[in-house]
């Protein structure tokens, strides 16, 4: 959710505010995970009628646009509206007249995946789903866009095996399955959520790379992982204290299916063109491994088989003009960040590397559109995102 839209909502919910000026309100760094949080209800709390919810849901795309999103799954998490007394029923169908207005206005498709919150346990999660289940029954209007169930908040200290009930009764609908697993629980969690919940892809599953044998189990089938490499450096900086230290590089170098998400964009002072562009550079990432990637994300979404060709085409083919670069390695290995750009296509990519200068000393990190680069407005890659907002 935008700034202003927080602050605007927060005057007509009467939510008061911790700052004067919306702007300070997101950073592109929190101390921790539990001030990421603080943040996080906040947005969450101004959220408390049917308009509040559809604008967010248009705005969310509308801003995902312009950086070259052209298909999203995005997460809402709606638990403690639920518990608070708003109807399932009004927030879908609110998120739902919000997207279609979206993809009439940019020609991005968007798709919802209802998200259990652990926060309240196995018994509340089996209840929300249990009213998910009957709006489909019903076929109650927008929920034929929410495709799937997930699982977020915290992970610590709770196994996701509690959560089956409300994973089977998902299942037996025909909804698909995920779970936030694997960011900072251990790498077991994550082989849980596949084994005993039944998930079809992982959102997150970071930790996975520290088990040889679950990292072969998961490459060998390509089961999908949404990783966030710089959501996570900047929410939990005390595991991540620099990006280039993220195992995304060797999640993929070992074979996993790996997609690039922006997680809660806005919270964090991100969105889709910095992902890539600030990955590229930290992870040595040259054109060739960014399409693919970006092709990993159609082959990891819920998209209709047959509609997946030909997106993964229109990805290939908006690269093409560019060719391919990347970033020069020192003798370990690793980004040789003081050097720059290499382009067998146009030397005008050269500024990428200023951009990156300037997003890492902490300058520009809001700007919406980078003057150039292989994702800005002149070099528009289609960048499909399997990724979470905070709705």
């Amino acid at each position: 959710m935008r700034a202003a839209t927080v602050a605007e909502l927060a005057v007509a919910a009467d939510v008061r505010m911790p700052v004067d000026d919306p702007a300070d309100l997101y950073q592109p760094a929190y101390a921790s995970l539990t001030d990421f949080l603080s943040v996080f209800w906040l947005v969450q709390s101004v959220l408390v009628d049917p308009d509040a919810w559809e604008r967010l849901a248009f705005e969310s795309i509308i801003d995902g646009a312009q950086h070259g999103l052209i298909y999203r799954e995005t997460f809402f998490t709606p638990a403690r509206h639920l518990i608070n007394g708003q109807s399932l029923a009004d927030i879908v169908s609110a998120l739902d007249r919000g997207l279609a207005e979206a993809e009439r206005t940019t020609g991005t498709t968007a798709r919802l995946i209802f998200d259990i919150d652990r926060e309240f346990g196995p018994a509340v999660g089996l209840d929300h789903v249990a009213q998910l289940v009957q709006l489909r029954r019903s076929n109650a209007k927008g929920v034929d866009r929410v495709i799937g169930v997930g699982m977020d908040s915290t992970e610590l200290g709770i196994d996701p095996t509690t959560y089956v009930d409300a994973y089977r009764a998902a299942s037996a609908t025909g909804l698909r399955l995920t779970a936030h697993q694997g960011e900072n629980s251990p790498a077991s969690a994550a082989a849980a959520a596949v084994d005993v919940l039944g998930c079809e892809r992982v959102d997150h599953g970071i930790t996975i790379i520290d088990d040889e044998t679950l990292t072969a189990r998961f490459a060998e089938p390509r089961l999908p992982l949404t990783v966030c490499p710089n959501a996570n450096a900047r929410i939990v900086p005390d595991v991540f204290g620099d990006l280039a230290a993220h195992p995304s590089r060797r999640m993929r170098d070992a074979g996993l299916l790996v997609t690039l998400n922006t997680d809660d964009p806005a919270t964090i002072a991100l969105d889709l063109t910095q992902e890539y562009l600030l990955s590229a550079a930290a992870f040595g990432l040259g054109m060739d491994d960014l399409v693919e990637i970006a092709t990993n994300a159609v082959e990891a979404s819920w998209l209709d088989e047959s509609d997946k060709p030909a997106m993964a085409a229109r990805i290939r083919e908006a690269a093409q003009p560019h060719g391919q670069s990347t970033f020069r390695r020192d003798s370990a290995g690793l980004p040789d960040r003081s050097a720059p750009l290499r382009s067998n296509a146009d030397q005008r990519i050269t500024p990428l590397q200023n951009d990156v200068a300037r997003h890492r000393n902490g300058r520009d990190r809001t700007a919406r559109r980078p003057v150039i680069g292989p994702f800005s407005d002149r070099w528009p890659l289609a960048k499909p995102s399997v990724s979470s907002v905070p709705i």
